[in-house]
């Protein structure tokens, strides 16, 4: 029975045990000391150094024997190698531009042996051994060396591969946790195994909250517009088979939307997509939730509705108020007497200068949307606007008293004087309007060192406290039942608002303590 001798056993064990050792690590700084711990010992070498190939170039990556600061003195022998394999190796070469490094480091070095680690036709590195004595390694000796030459390069390959893995799945990661929209992902058992930033920000649940409940925990639907839930999906054969409920959503995603209700009870409108995400063998590995915060969108879908019920009924009424008075003087058959035809286009003017003003501030509305608002700036005496504005409206109503109050030396303001005039038209509109039981309709002055204020006063209903502020929204009208007999579309306090703010003012709303509602804004004296 032949023998091994002993150095060859011990050789050959080293060999096993670091080249099990190897291929079971995985990150790459651990795996390239690794290979030169086992490498400069195996050649009794004195400095060991690692290049990976990046691109047509070889870059040290790791280093033993030497500082690592004096790495970059061995840079030369990296200089002219070619990728294409251990051939363009020129030994002679090497030797020479070792000696020059060893001296810079102050070592006696005498040999260098280069390996090639080569998976394939692809050479991922070169492991280069320097030694302080020229020996002759044995054919055997090559062997073994290349051997773990070839080990090394297994684990160098897969020590990248986990690092590009890794790379790829923190680059998944940060886009997960920084996308706009939630994102959820559901094992088999449609328990969550991911919750990303936006999600817990939307349902109010955080990620470790989230974790390991199933879907219909923490995806609670308060009512559903458009499709079915998952679970009712999953139990009608979805994926495989689509929910037939005519939605044209692709048959491998879900498509529901409706109002969630989030943690702490509130609700949002959420539309969620679903998609399944497949083993190789085609069974269910997960489920991919992408949830989108759509109230934004319904807010704008409301709007539309409102702003067409809205207009539509604003428009009605004065049109078919103009077609009946003209109607029924133009009628052939009666002899109307002069004060009935004057009376009757009195109506006729007075409901298209309604339509007039409605069709402006619509107009206006939209140009604001679109472009901003413009100011044409002068000297302003708001007194006086309020007396002509008082004047004005003063012969509308009989059942209120329209008075102004501002102190004499109240300041002349910069501004824009026809937009001033609309917000106090605006403004005393609204207080006849909203006070139809009479009472006396106020507009005050006062004035410190950096601001003038206006407010205008009334003895009507007040506001709802929830509503002081939502007052100014474009469309927005007072919900009760006043609303329904009051005629106006909304757009009046949004533009008054729009044109305080221009000016670089406040407007806000407040109930008076003996009831009725005061309406204020006020702007900066050097605007």
């Amino acid at each position: 029975m032949f023998l091994l001798p002993d150095y060859r056993v011990r050789q050959r064990d080293y060999l096993l045990n670091i080249s099990r050792a190897l291929t079971a690590q995985l990150d790459l700084g651990e795996v390239l000391r690794m290979i030169l711990q086992a490498a400069t010992s195996m050649l009794s070498g004195e400095v060991g150094i690692i290049a990976l190939r990046e691109g047509d170039h070889f870059r040290t990556r790791a280093v033993i024997g030497i500082q690592v600061e004096q790495a970059h003195l061995f840079d030369p022998l990296l200089q002219d190698l070619s990728p294409t394999g251990a051939d363009s190796i020129d030994v002679t070469l090497l030797h020479h531009r070792m000696r020059k490094a060893a001296r810079a480091v102050d070592l006696n070095l005498r040999q260098v042996v280069a390996l090639p680690m080569v998976i394939g036709s692809d050479m991922l590195g070169i492991l280069f051994i320097f030694r302080s004595y020229a020996g002759t390694p044995t054919e055997n000796d090559h062997r073994l060396l290349q051997s773990f030459a070839d080990q090394a390069a297994i684990a160098v390959h897969n020590a990248r591969m986990y690092e590009f893995a890794n790379q790829e799945r923190q680059r998944l990661a940060a886009i997960l946790d920084h996308s706009a929209d939630g994102v959820m992902i559901l094992d088999g058992d449609l328990r969550v195994e991911r919750w990303n930033r936006a999600l817990s920000r939307i349902t109010g649940w955080q990620s470790e909250q989230a974790q390991g409940h199933e879907h219909d925990v923490v995806i609670r639907w308060k009512q559903r517009s458009i499709g079915i839930g998952l679970a009712e999906a999953i139990a009608q054969g979805w994926p495989n088979h689509p929910p037939t409920d005519g939605d044209e959503t692709p048959p491998d995603t879900l498509y529901v939307e409706g109002d969630l209700e989030r943690l702490d009870g509130s609700t949002i409108s959420v539309g969620i997509t679903y998609a399944p995400l497949r083993r190789t063998t085609g069974e269910l590995q997960n489920i991919i939730a992408n949830v989108r915060d759509i109230t934004h969108f319904r807010q704008a879908e409301q709007l539309k509705s409102t702003f067409i019920s809205i207009i539509s009924h604003e428009l009605k009424t004065p049109v078919a108020l103009i077609k009946g008075y003209a109607d029924t003087l133009s009628r052939e058959d009666a002899d109307w007497d002069r004060a009935t035809i004057l009376n009757g286009l009195t109506v006729i003017e007075e409901e298209a200068d309604r339509l007039a003003e409605l069709i402006e501030n619509l107009l206006a509305a939209s140009k604001l949307q679109a472009e901003g608002m413009e100011l044409t700036v002068d000297d302003v005496s708001l007194p006086r606007i309020a007396a002509q504005s008082i004047e004005r409206f003063q012969t509308q109503t009989e059942r209120h008293t329209l008075r102004a109050e501002f102190p004499p030396d109240f300041p002349i303001v910069t501004g824009d004087s026809t937009r001033l005039r609309q917000v106090l038209d605006n403004l005393l509109s609204n207080a006849i309007k909203y006070s139809p039981n009479g009472g006396e309709i106020v507009i005050r002055g006062n004035y410190d060192d950096r601001w003038v204020r206006v407010s205008v006063s009334d003895q009507g209903r007040g506001l709802p406290p929830d509503e002081l502020e939502r007052v100014f929204e474009r469309f927005y009208r007072i919900g009760s039942g006043l609303t329904n007999s009051i005629q106006g579309t909304g757009l009046g306090l949004y533009l008054a608002h729009a044109v305080i703010q221009a000016h670089g003012g406040k407007i806000w709303a407040s109930n008076n303590p003996t009831g009725g509602a005061t309406f204020s804004f006020t702007l900066p004296r050097d605007a």
